[in-house]
């Protein structure tokens, strides 16, 4: 089975800490690299975890506040410096081509590869698509404008049942239309149907992004269903009101998205510095949704039949 992962490389929020860097993710699915936001410090994550930065073709920035693109300028840098050629696909927020413009005219800096930039505006949007795989963008309720981000896998092919296909002297050449659901026929004419020589289709696999937001039950619609989902959680409930002038969402708030969206598994992050432990944000996220993680640097998320975690860091 093709992978569908997620690592956090970062899961603070604004001010890192000893422990947590700025927001990043790295996903992976079926060997495309994403990175989805970049604050200071990616690249050093990246090479902590034993990531090759050439591998990521994507990068996918949320908004401008600085500790989710930060560290971007630097990792354009490096990636030049190690001698990259591939275009680089850069999606992002209105003023961020200028930004990166500015820095590398001012450095006198020509890269040896190109940028193709890819500037979202507010709404949903599709930003990426290939056979396997979509990735929509859709808006956060933050203080600036900003995107949350879908990656959703095209429908699975049917998983072959090697003894049932071998029991039924299926042909190799009909191997292709069983695994797109359709009826094997043997070389003298008889039909073999699906569901005899299948397991059946196999799960299309999703993952919603929610960096800065407010609860809002409009990004309850853009994430239903969802096999993980990561939303932010700054704050707990006791800091409502900061949570609220600064839009964003305490863990109670994450969990009441979860539960109202239907996901599968909820990862909460994105903590202010203040909380050195991040249990008193988890239990109060699982009060509400009780299927629920907290980030840290270095998880890895693998989407399967369930999702499971490993720690690479």
């Amino acid at each position: 089975m093709q992978p569908f992962e997620v690592t956090v490389l970062g899961c603070s929020s604004a001010l890192p800490t000893a422990q947590r860097h700025p927001t990043a993710q790295l996903i992976n699915i079926a060997e495309r690299y994403f990175l989805v936001d970049c604050g200071e410090g990616t690249q050093m994550q990246l090479r902590r975890y034993h990531f090759r930065i050439q591998r990521i073709n994507h990068i996918l920035i949320s908004h401008l506040h600085g500790d989710h693109y930060f560290g971007l300028v630097g990792l354009l840098s490096s990636m030049h410096l190690l001698g990259r050629t591939a275009t680089l696909h850069l999606y992002h927020p209105p003023g961020l081509k200028e930004i990166i413009e500015l820095q590398m005219r001012y450095s006198g800096t020509e890269l040896a590869y190109g940028i193709d930039y890819r500037e979202h505006q507010p709404g949903t949007q599709l930003l990426f698509e290939d056979k396997l795989l979509e990735v929509h963008g859709f808006p956060l309720n933050h203080r600036i404008p900003c995107t949350g981000f879908l990656f959703r896998e095209k429908p699975r092919p049917f998983s072959i049942d090697k003894q049932k296909a071998e029991q039924y002297k299926v042909p190799f050449s009909q191997m292709s239309q069983l695994k797109e659901g359709r009826d094997a026929v043997l070389n003298d004419g008889t039909v073999i149907p699906n569901h005899l020589v299948t397991k059946g289709q196999n799960r299309s696999r999703s993952y919603g992004f929610c960096s800065d937001t407010c609860y809002d039950p409009a990004v309850v619609e853009q994430v239903k269903g969802v096999d993980l989902l990561y939303h932010e959680a700054t704050f707990t409930d006791e800091m409502l009101e900061r949570a609220k002038q600064t839009f964003h969402s305490t863990a109670r708030e994450a969990g009441q998205v979860a539960l109202e969206a239907g996901v599968r598994q909820l990862v909460i992050g994105h903590f202010s510095a203040r909380y050195t432990d991040t249990e008193p944000l988890l239990a109060e996220a699982r009060a509400v949704f009780p299927n629920t993680l907290a980030a840290a640097d270095g998880l890895t998320f693998k989407l399967d039949e369930q999702v499971l975690v490993q720690k690479i860091g």
